[in-house]
């Protein structure tokens, strides 16, 4: 498992370094190129592109963070880092949207302005809209295969910046064409549309955070796998949540009520196993077994049938009434929540004390039966003796 996080993380960190090269080219061009050509515009654009290198180092730190094996202080791992890295990217994003608004705003309503920049700036934007066109694709495909909403953010990131290059680009030929107010209208949408991205990942993020169940159809496909495996007669109880790109589960199995405890242990190992080598993204799974069907019951019910020792108690003393003394044997229990069922394996020794008070295992089954039936607990019992 820790391998294979120490490759997402490497996959993860070479696409964001990558684009944090980018963005520190591209901002270093449009400052130079926005003071040459005495486009404004240009120059924020290019300042917003070397901010986003804060944002870049900030993500290649959480993901080291979040792809950190389990320790004592975080036994489930620490996948949640990348949850929270993408709130804060979220939050990032709509504070960009909300600056870019106000500005864009202010310019709207604002006299005409006086300087007309060059055309050097169309192109500059022009190579940052297709530098962060193309980042924007590359980053999300990666964050895609990863299943990483930390990626899929920064990739969203990158494309506020483009974004931000068109409404340069447009500002631009506007103020050559003298239709200066195209720029603030423009930038107002682009700002709606930052903003509107960065909310959707953090409603998404905190989702999460407050362990929102997996959505209906994965449950439903994961169920239909479970039940698939052999020996489990039902699932229920069935709890499910995110984790970062992580899936976490917890159930019950419903085993066959006189199955061992070692075999219905196993039915479960077989269950997690399963479901790991189908679904890639499922980390844990705790399961409890049942033997008999559960659901619907109250939870957290102490239970009220007796425990071993009471149950012993009461056998040796009719054994003791019955044969003379209290031999060895062998006691299985079968708890239900209503009742008990008893087998009770004997040695050959119980059987000569039979011969000897000339009784039967038939007779002495029936005379434990019988003097276990006031007891409210008490559905059955089967004797077994040793083969002849």
């Amino acid at each position: 498992m820790q391998e294979q996080l120490d490759i997402r993380r490497k996959a993860a960190e070479k696409v964001t370094l990558i684009g944090a090269v980018l963005d520190g080219v591209l901002g270093i061009i449009k400052i130079l190129i926005g003071v040459l050509a005495h486009s404004s515009a240009l120059i924020a654009d290019g300042i917003h592109s070397l901010s986003d290198l804060a944002t870049d180092f900030m993500v290649v730190i959480v993901l080291r963070l979040s792809h950190r094996g389990p320790d004592k202080n975080h036994p489930w791992g620490h996948a949640r880092f990348e949850t929270v890295g993408t709130v804060v990217l979220g939050a990032l994003l709509v504070g960009v949207g909300a600056v870019m608004a106000y500005d864009s705003l202010q310019l709207l309503f604002s006299d005409q302005p006086a300087t007309v920049p060059a055309w050097p700036a169309l192109i500059a934007a022009a190579i940052s809209i297709l530098g962060k066109e193309w980042i924007f694709r590359y980053t999300l495909k990666v964050g895609r295969e990863l299943d990483s909403d930390l990626i899929i953010a920064n990739a969203w990131h990158s494309r506020t910046d483009a974004l931000s290059s068109i409404v340069v680009l447009v500002a631009v030929a506007g103020a050559m064409a003298g239709w200066w107010w195209l720029d603030a209208l423009a930038a107002v949408l682009v700002a709606l549309l930052v903003g509107k991205i960065g909310w959707d990942l953090i409603a998404r993020s905190v989702t999460e955070l407050v362990d929102t169940a997996l959505p209906e159809e994965k449950v439903k496909r994961l169920r239909e796998h479970v039940m698939a495996v052999d020996g489990v007669i039902n699932v229920h109880s069935f709890k499910s949540r995110k984790m970062g790109n992580q899936s976490l589960l917890e159930m019950h199995l419903q085993v066959a009520p006189h199955l061992s405890a070692a075999e219905g242990h196993y039915i479960g190992d077989n269950v997690v196993c399963q479901l790991q080598n189908r679904f890639d993204d499922i980390s844990h799974v705790i399961f409890h077994i049942d033997t008999y069907d559960d659901e619907g019951l109250e939870e957290n019910i102490c239970p009220i049938m007796p425990s071993r020792r009471e149950i012993q108690q009461h056998l040796d003393a009719i054994l003791s009434r019955t044969l003379g003394e209290n031999p060895d044997y062998e006691l299985t229990l079968y708890y239900n929540p209503d009742f008990l069922e008893l087998e009770l394996k004997v040695s050959s020794q119980v059987v000569e004390l039979l011969r000897y008070h000339s009784l039967t295992p038939a007779d002495l089954e029936a005379r434990l039966s019988e003097q276990l039936s006031g007891q409210f607990w008490f559905r059955k019992l089967t004797l077994w003796t040793p083969a002849a």
